[in-house]
């Protein structure tokens, strides 16, 4: 890409005047690279020893640019792009593009003193000189706009990089990758790891503008199937978290150490397949723990509840009900009795069925498949 500058050429110098500013350039950029060390913070330290004699010939080559422009002999392209590139690389340095034009202000300032120095007793006409100085600055101002370019082109790539660098991050947290590469691709997304990531489960069109209200450290994708998208919050207040995220539909998971963020975003999609109700998975961890493996649940249910299978529909049906109730409340007769709707004799005589039929009610293994077989018949 070539950043030509064109302006210059609107002036042409006669050869004498621009052998005499040729013999003032070392010193000229000399002068200009101290003015910026003394006048600009950001390049106290930064133009000394091998990068300071760097500079000075950049800025002795912009000089000598300027001055073939000004005789009609150059295009200024190499001036430009070295121009484009010097912003590019204030941005790899850490500067802002603040200092870069600080630096140029005091630059154009003190060239033209020298340069003029160099100029008027070359013989150069006074309405030349009026010109001289506006071009001076002209070119000045041109070689900063392109650096800004530069500098602003840099950032959108790092800025785009980075953003890449950060969903590759999630999509490995998600994946459940190792701990090395979860490590590695931490480091060169440069985030900081927290102690724990929270996943949150919601529409995609809703991930952007709900992570605008969270940490900053928060991870996002909005790009996965179904028009999914999720949140990993580092570090969260799970009270505060819901609140922030009351009007969006939105599944919170539980907070897990970050590397095992996987295990969050996975409680969140199981919860998110039961049922469009569920908000907080922590609400919810009987029916996700026994909804985990369907297929082992169902046949628990169908082994522990088989003395039933034998009785018509209805009457299995209540002494289920009342199977339910003697777990609960733990073989309490009025506050079965209660639950049920109908008088403790009622009860009892339930009970003395459900005996019959599972001879082992009270057998430590035998409550624990029965309460796990009833508790969420309704589920």
């Amino acid at each position: 890409m070539s950043h030509a500058i064109r302006r210059v050429g609107e002036l042409a110098l006669d050869e004498t005047t621009v052998t005499a500013l040729r013999a003032v350039l070392r010193t000229t950029a000399d002068e200009v690279v101290q003015a910026i060390i003394d006048e600009v913070p950001s390049y106290a330290n930064a133009l000394s020893g091998r990068m300071g004699g760097t500079i000075r010939r950049a800025v002795r080559t912009a000089l000598g640019h300027y001055l073939d422009l000004a005789s009609g002999n150059a295009t200024g392209g190499d001036a430009g792009d070295a121009a484009y590139e010097l912003g590019r690389g204030e941005v790899r340095d850490g500067r802002s593009m603040d200092a870069l034009l600080s630096a140029y202000r005091v630059g154009a300032r003190v060239a033209w003193r020298c340069l003029a120095a160099g100029a008027v007793p070359a013989g150069l006409p006074a309405a030349e000189v009026a010109k001289f100085a506006e071009l001076t600055f002209a070119y000045i101002d041109e070689l900063s706009a392109v650096s800004a370019a530069g500098h602003a082109d840099e950032l959108a790539a790092r800025g785009r990089a980075h953003e890449r660098h950060l969903e590759q991050l999630a999509r490995d947290l998600l994946a459940g990758a190792s701990p090395d590469v979860l490590r590695a691709s931490a480091q060169q997304a440069r985030w900081q790891p927290p102690e724990s990531l929270t996943a949150v489960l919601l529409p995609a069109a809703q991930a952007r503008p709900a992570y605008r209200m969270l940490n900053p450290n928060t991870l996002v994708l909005d790009d996965l199937p179904d028009a999914t998208g999720v949140l990993l919050v580092p570090d969260a207040d799970r009270s505060h978290l819901l609140r922030q995220l009351t009007e969006r539909t939105a599944v919170v998971g539980p907070a897990r150490p970050w590397i095992r963020a996987s295990a969050s975003y996975a409680r969140a999609v199981r919860a998110r397949s039961l049922s469009s109700d569920i908000r907080d998975t922590e609400d919810h961890l009987p029916e996700l723990m026994l909804s985990a493996d369907a297929d082992a649940f169902a046949d628990l249910r169908a082994r522990a509840l088989a003395p039933l299978q034998t009785l018509p529909v209805a009457t299995a049906r209540r002494l289920e009900e009342t199977l339910r109730a003697w777990l609960l409340h733990q073989g309490r007769r009025d506050e079965m009795a209660a639950e049920l709707f109908v008088h403790p004799q009622t009860v009892r005589y339930r009970m003395s069925q459900l005996r019959e039929l599972f001879p082992e009610l009270a057998s430590p293994h035998r409550v624990l498949e029965l309460t796990l077989a009833v508790g969420l018949r309704d589920s």
